[in-house]
Parts: structure tokens; C-alpha cells; sequence
């Protein structure tokens, strides 16, 4: 029975289904991205690291560590790494780079992979250096070019394409430079304020047990504020990673799915609406209403499972494209290879939803009676109190839940995700319904005749006001909301170089370098906006509780990082105009013999957990200074200027080892070359930052984070479409006898056209603004509540969606009706019999 009666509406049916279709093949492809990234990185995970263990710090080791590195077997490597500028000789470009003094013969597994290919190893021969592909292009600089780091003068050997565990977007920020160790002296670079990471590589005899080992030294890495990694470390922080990635696509997915779940929902219980006469028949001739509840039921199983498949299917050929959409976020090579588990995953979740949410408009089945036959009322079938009703419901919110906890991993976010969709639902719910009961009064007797039949239509029996608003703003409420998030996100991180704003920072200034450099940037015609000086120190206690403390006790809520952190504060008597007070009193002078007055940003005295007049003692240097917290400070970190955590008054550390950053505005990309060619020739040991190139990086970036993230939210913008195509579609046969009555009774297609225009422009645009308004609000809440950042978007592009989705409504309407309209009304009535 379930076969026969799908016959004549298979095509209708597949149209239902049709809207799973793109959210299935979603999730197939990120399961599937998913499984091969763990055994990929299973795989590769030697090549993230590059040798059995590291160890790295940010000082020079003390005597007692070094005993423990030098007694640590196997074959070593050592690296030191810090930020400096670069100056190519030939083309006369410089540029920030990160410099790697290499030694040993790391990377003992995978390669520093180069052109020409010997030039990995090579280069550790003589005074050579490999240099960053991004710089070379940069730069048009060629192997047998000379390079200047700091005072010393290297041959480019080779080019750098890739180095373990680097990434696209890595070498287009902080692009790498590889020099021999044995020349790092030579450069001059290492000095006060200069801040070098160490690193030390080993590789052990295979069977050696490296995790043993590194849980051993733990402690006195620990104690000498230094870590260390393994491959397993390194395998577990990476899936973990990559699982956090997968997680939010996996919910952009479900995004598109559970559009596809209205697009379900609403269709199926049209269907059965069309079906009470062929149910009542039924019932006449002796079918039970469970059996009749089983006929209708295998259908829509059946054309899930064939919507599941197709899902799956595009899934599977979608997920090749996921390594190249991704391909600058990850450190390894991703195959791409047919996952039965995801295949199977999807499938299993896609027959799920598809019965799952036609449950609603399916349980209704078992209360249609012979009766039907004569009076056709779907409604008061619908309406019967049904336990298994409230059943149904309980399941779909918690189908909600549980999928969106597997995504997220926290049940929190997973209940305010599911109590957003069912606000969101309910807020349609209540403005359709509301908007029948109105439309009822609102109509007057001096409209014209279109104007009343259209807003009557609103309201009629069989209307479908409830069903497209929900469907079509739901699908509008979530494709905004994506857009909205991401033109949060991404506005956050771009940075205006206009106007007289610095916009080139330069540090490591020593302070007998002070006033020259001031001078040279005068002479070049720049302003000085802003010199600072900065003092590097280390937190030791916090009212009176040491690191040790923090990790043993959790309820004093400090973050033991805290203490391992190297400090760069500065001192000064007044706030700057990115500083505002919360609480406290900002004090500027310091009053001599007494514990010192300090400001704290508000993220940081979150962080190690202290307010106003608790105490504070810093070990600037291996002199311990006891202060407290004056006041607390919100920062604007979007600002291009140098912000502190902690702010010293004057006073107090003006004798202490500092140096200094220096900040100007340059007008122009040649003038900015000029100047950065002065300052490296005359100060090499200065960095600088040219906003400008960061602008330009950024910029990259954030085309590709944006890629990435259009790539995925098209499938829910692609879902929100059919889903808006099959429910106007549907609608189609809720309207055929209404507009073959009109018909016979004398009404011109013109008429008609007109009274369904208005009817579905007044669906469209109320379901439309309702959407985008609940988009504003979650996306507002978002901002505010997840993400911590003010809340500015431009809203053209959304009304330019109001429009682009009321039109589209109007017009799928219309061409429903063009059917009906062009054929004679006795032939539509026995073709819709």
C-alpha cells in the first residue's frame, strides 16, 4: 500500500526530501574530513614536531637545567629563535621576520623542504641562509642573494617552502629565516630586552620509551619555567585542534540541517492535509489506524533513506574540496579517501530526522475516522488532545540537545543553542498566528476586491500562513545570523591606517638609542607619536600565594600560567586614550618607602583573580618589589598603540633594565622603504613593524577565514533555498481549488495573479523581516555574550536578503499558480481529483 499510494506523488515527495539533502552531505563531507585527519595526523604527527622530544623556554637555562639537557641521550639538536629585521642587499628590502639559529641535524623526521633540495642541509656549511618563499616573491629576491641580519651578512642557499608543522597562514605572518647556530653570535642581536626562545631537539633509539621519560623531567622543566613536547603530546594537542575546527563546521552543518528539518516538517504535514480523503477511504474498507499510520510512515522512511543516500553521495564528492578550502590551516597533508563510517553516520542521521520531524504530521493519521470522508477537516484531526504529541516534541528537543552537545562538548552551549531555536520558532509561531487573527478584523468592505481575497487567503482554511512563516523565516533567522557572525568576526581584526594614526612600531631600542633614533625619524620627516619604555618582569606572588600554590589549590581560581609569563610593562603618570577606570583610582606618582600603586587590566586581574588593594610582588629582573592593585583598567586592544597589562607609576622604574618602542605614521609605501632602510643600516639590532604589510597579511587572511566559512554556510544558504522553494511549492496544492472556484466564477487570470501576489508578498515580507530581526537579536547575544566584542555591522547586505527573499517568494508563488491559470478549470479539478 505504501508503494501504490507514493506513485502519483513520488515527485512531491522527493521535493520534501530534497531538503535534507544538502545538510547530509554537509555532515558526510566533515565526518569524512574529520577521519582522515586523525589518521593523517596518527601519520604524521613525528613530522609536526620533527624529533622524539622538545623542550623549549623563553631564557637562557641555568646551570642545573643545562646539566639535565646535557644529560639527556641521544642525538641532539639546539635552535634559537626571536623576531628581527632583515635586509635584503640587492633589492634593499627589510622586513620582520622570525630567525631560527639552527644546530644538529633536525629535523630528524620529515625535512626543511627547499629549492634546490640540498639546500636543507646545505646551508648549515658555511654562511648561508634559507629564506621564506612569501619573502623571496616579496622581495624578488633569488638564491645567491646576500641577506643582513642584525650586523652579519648571509647568502641565500635556498628556498624555504616549508618547515615541521608550519602553515600557510604562519609563513604569511611571521615568515621564517633559518641561519647556522654558529653565526648567531656574529649577528649582534642578543642583548637587553631582545626576547629568545630556546629549544632543544632529541631523537631516541626506536622502542625508547619517550613518554616515560618526559613525565620524569617534567617537574624540573617545570621548576626551571621551561616545557617539553612529544609526539604523543603533539599528536593529542593537534586532533584536539582539529577537532575543535571540525566541531564548528559540524555545527554549521547541522545549521543547514535543521533548516532542512522545517523544509520536513512543513511539508510532510501539507502531504498528509491532501491525504484525509485517501485515509478516510481507507478506513471505510477496514485499514486499522495504526496500519494506516505504518503506510504513510514507510514512505517517508523509504524516501529519506533516498535523500540520505543522495546526501552522502555529495558529501563524499565534496569532501575532496575540504583539503583545499583548508589547505593554509594545516600543518599536514590531508588525504582524501571514502569513509563507510561517515557514510553510514549520515545516512542513519538523515532517515532519523526525516522520520523524526514527519512524526508530528504523521501521528495525526491515527485520529482521522471514516467520518473524514464526509467532513474533511484536517484541523479538528489536528487538534485532538494526543499524548503521543507531547511525546514527539520531547524527542525533536531532544534530538536538538544531544546533537548539538557531540558538536560543542558542553551542555550549556548546547541548551541556550536549543532554547535560541525553539525562541526563534515560537516568535514565528506567534507572529503567524497572530497575523490570521488580525487579518480577520483588519479586512474592510471598501477594499477592492484583489486587496480582500489576497489578505483573506491569510486566514481561509487550508492556509498556509503558519507553515511558510516559520519555514521561510527560520531559514532567513539562520542564514543572516551566519552572515551577521562572520562580518562581527572579521571586522574585529581589521585595522585602519588612516588619517595621522601610528601605523609603524618600532622596538628593541635600547635607551642610549633613544634620542638618535627620535632624531633620524625627524630628519626622515616623520612624527614621534609616542616613545615608551618597557621593563620585562615575572609575577611571584599574588596576596601572597606562589605558582605552587595556584596548582595545588584550584579554588584560589589563579591561572598557574600567570606566573610562568614574561611581563612587558611600562611606567608613566597619566592614562592613555585607549584606558578607562572600572574601579580603583588610577595613581601616577609613586610615594617613596611605601608598596607600590600598579593598574591591571581587567582581563589580567581576572585571570590571577585579585580587585582593588589586593597585593601583588613582581620579580623585576631578580629584584622582588611589592605593590598592589590601585585600580583596574579596560583596554582597548583594537587600538594601534602600545597597551600594557600592568601599568608601574613614575617614579620607581626608571633605573631598571628597559627599551623602548618608538611610534610613527608614515604617509606612503615608499617613504615607509626609505625610513626602514635608514633605521637598519644605522640601529640593526631595531625591529619594525609596518602596519601596513600586517594590513596586507590581514587581509589575506581574512579572505581566507571568510572562504572558509561562505564554503560552509553555502550549504545552509543552498538548504534555506529549496526549503524555501518546496514549501511555496507545496503550497501549490493547498490553493488549486480556491483559484478554480475564482475561476468559475467569473475572475481573470489577471485577477488571480494579482490576489496571489499579495498573498505571498505578505508572507514573504513578514517572514522575511522576522528572520532577519531574531538574527539581529542572536547574533547581538552572541557578540555580547560569546565573543566579548561590540556589536557593528552594516546592514545594507541584510536588506538586500529582505528583498532578494520576499522576491523570491513572490516569484515561486507566482510560477506555481501559471500552471493552474493556463488550463481550463474541469481539467485541473480531475487532475487534482
Amino acid at each position: 500500500m505504501a508503494v501504490r499510494d507514493s506513485r502519483r506523488n513520488r515527485a512531491r515527495l522527493l521535493l520534501f526530501i530534497s531538503s535534507i539533502v544538502f545538510g547530509i552531505a554537509a555532515l558526510v563531507a566533515i565526518y569524512s574530513f574529520k577521519y582522515n585527519i586523525q589518521n593523517d595526523i596518527n601519520g604524521q604527527a613525528a613530522t609536526l614536531i620533527g624529533a622524539d622530544l622538545s623542550i623549549t623556554g623563553n631564557k637562557e637555562p641555568d646551570k642545573k637545567l643545562q646539566t639535565l639537557l646535557d644529560s639527556i641521550g641521544g642525538e641532539r639538536s639546539e635552535e634559537r629563535s626571536f623576531a628581527s629585521m632583515i635586509y635584503f642587499t640587492r633589492t634593499q628590502g627589510t622586513r620582520l621576520v622570525n630567525i631560527k639559529a639552527l644546530k644538529g641535524a633536525f629535523p630528524y623526521y620529515g625535512s626543511l623542504e627547499t629549492t634546490p633540495l640540498k639546500a636543507g642541509t646545505d646551508f648549515k656549511n658555511g654562511r648561508y641562509a634559507l629564506v621564506d618563499k612569501t619573502l623571496m616573491l616579496q622581495f624578488n629576491a633569488r638564491v645567491g642573494d646576500s641577506i643582513k641580519v642584525g650586523n652579519a651578512t648571509f647568502v641565500i642557499a635556498g628556498v624555504l617552502n616549508k618547515a615541521p608543522g608550519q602553515t600557510g597562514i604562519a609563513s604569511g605572518i611571521a615568515p621564517i629565516v633559518y641561519i647556522p647556530f654558529k653565526y648567531l653570535a656574529d649577528t649582534k642581536l642578543i642583548g637587553t630586552g631582545s626576547r629568545i626562545n630556546f629549544a632543544y631537539y632529541y631523537k631516541f633509539p626506536q622502542g625508547f620509551n619517550v613518554e616515560k621519560l618526559a613525565k620524569k623531567i617534567d617537574p624540573a622543566l617545570d621548576k626551571a619555567e621551561y616545557g617539553s613536547d612529544t609526539v604523543e603530546n603533539r599528536k593529542e594537542n593537534t586532533g584536539r585542534s582539529f577537532g575543535d575546527l571540525s566541531r564548528f563546521l559540524s555545527l554549521v552543518a547541522f545549521i543547514a540541517l535543521l533548516l532542512g528539518c522545517v523544509g520536513v516538517a512543513s511539508a510532510i504535514n501539507i502531504y498528509i492535509r491532501e491525504k484525509i480523503a485517501s485515509i478516510a477511504i481507507m478506513r471505510c474498507m477496514g485499514v486499522k489506524a495504526s496500519e494506516a499510520f505504518l503506510i504513510y510512515l514507510i514512505q517517508i522512511t523509504g524516501i529519506g533513506l533516498i535523500g540520505s543516500v543522495a546526501g552522502a553521495i555529495l558529501g563524499t564528492s565534496v569532501q575532496h574540496l575540504l583539503p583545499y578550502v583548508l589547505k593554509d590551516f594545516l600543518p599536514i597533508t590531508i588525504s582524501v579517501s571514502i569513509s563507510w563510517m561517515a557514510i553510514l553516520q549520515g545516512i542513519g542521521l538523515g532517515i532519523i530526522i526525516s522520520v523524526l520531524f514527519a512524526l508530528l504530521p504523521l501521528i495525526n493519521i491515527r485520529n482521522i475516522s471514516p467520518l473524514n470522508t464526509l467532513r474533511m477537516s484536517f484541523e479538528e484531526t489536528a487538534t485532538k488532545r494526543d499524548p503521543f504529541r507531547w511525546l514527539v516534541y520531547l524527542l525533536v528537543v531532544g534530538f536538538i540537545i544531544g546533537f548539538s552537545y557531540l558538536q560543542l562538548g558542553d551542555w550549556l552551549g548546547a541548551g541556550v543553542f536549543t532554547i535560541g531555536i525553539l525562541v526563534a520558532f515560537l516568535i514565528l509561531t506567534a507572529i503567524a498566528w497572530l497575523l490570521i487573527r488580525f487579518t480577520r478584523v483588519l479586512i474592510m468592505s471598501s477594499w477592492s476586491y484583489i486587496l480582500r481575497q489576497g489578505f483573506a487567503n491569510l486566514y481561509r482554511p487550508n492556509n498556509q500562513t503558519i507553515i511558510l512563516t516559520v519555514s521561510i523565516g527560520l531559514s532567513t533567522a539562520f542564514i543572516c545570523t551566519l552572515f551577521l557572525i562572520q562580518q562581527l568576526l572579521i571586522s574585529q581584526v581589521s585595522l585602519s591606517s588612516s588619517g595621522n594614526q601610528s601605523n609603524m612600531i618600532l622596538f628593541d631600542i635600547q635607551t642610549s638609542q633613544e634620542k638618535p633614533l627620535a632624531e633620524l625619524t625627524r630628519k626622515q620627516g616623520l612624527p614621534v607619536l609616542s616613545q615608551v619604555p618597557i621593563i620585562t618582569m615575572r609575577l611571584d606572588k599574588v596576596n601572597g600565594k606562589t605558582a605552587a600554590d595556584a596548582k595545588k589549590d584550584s579554588t584560589l581560581h589563579i591561572s598557574p600560567r600567570a606566573f610562568a609569563w614574561e611581563y612587558r610593562v611600562t611606567y608613566r603618570d597619566s592614562l592613555t586614550n585607549s584606558e578607562q577606570i572600572t574601579s580603583g583610582k588610577f595613581i601616577g606618582k609613586a610615594a617613596p618607602g611605601r608598596d607600590i600603586p600598579v593598574s591591571a587590566e581587567e582581563r589580567f586581574a581576572n585571570r590571577i583573580n585579585v580587585k582593588v588593594g589586593d597585593k601583588l610582588v613582581f620579580n623585576v629582573q631578580g629584584i622582588m618589589m611589592n605593590a598592589y592593585v590601585s585600580s583596574i583598567r579596560k583596554v582597548n586592544w583594537n587600538k594601534i598603540q602600545t597597551n600594557f597589562q600592568v601599568v608601574f607609576p613614575a617614579g620607581v622604574l626608571e633605573d631598571a633594565p628597559q627599551f623602548h618602542v618608538l611610534l610613527t605614521h608614515v604617509p606612503s609605501q615608499p617613504v615607509s622603504a626609505a625610513y626602514q632602510q635608514a633605521v637598519v643600516k644605522q640601529f640593526p639590532n631595531i625591529s619594525i613593524i609596518d602596519l601596513g604589510l600586517v594590513l596586507t597579511v590581514l587581509d589575506e587572511l581574512l579572505d581566507k577565514i571568510g572562504y572558509v566559512i561562505k564554503f560552509m554556510s553555502g550549504f545552509s544558504i543552498v538548504t534555506g533555498i529549496i526549503v524555501l522553494i518546496s514549501s511555496v511549492r507545496i503550497s501549490k496544492y493547498q490553493r488549486i481549488k480556491e483559484s478554480v472556484l475564482l475561476r468559475t466564477m467569473g475572475a481573470s487570470r489577471r485577477q488571480i495573479f494579482s490576489i496571489t501576489a499579495l498573498e505571498y508578498l505578505f508572507l514573504g515580507t513578514l517572514s522575511a523581516s522576522t528572520g532577519i530581526v531574531i538574527a539581529i537579536g542572536s547574533s547581538w547575544l552572541l557578540a555580547k555574550y560569546r565573543f566579548d566584542m561590540p556589536y557593528h555591522v552594516n546592514l545594507w547586505p541584510v536588506a538586500a536578503m529582505f528583498f532578494a527573499i520576499t522576491a523570491l517568494t513572490v516569484i515561486i508563488g507566482l510560477l506555481n499558480s501559471r500552471g493552474i491559470l493556463n488550463k481550463p478549470p474541469l481539467e485541473v479539478l480531475r487532475s487534482n481529483a
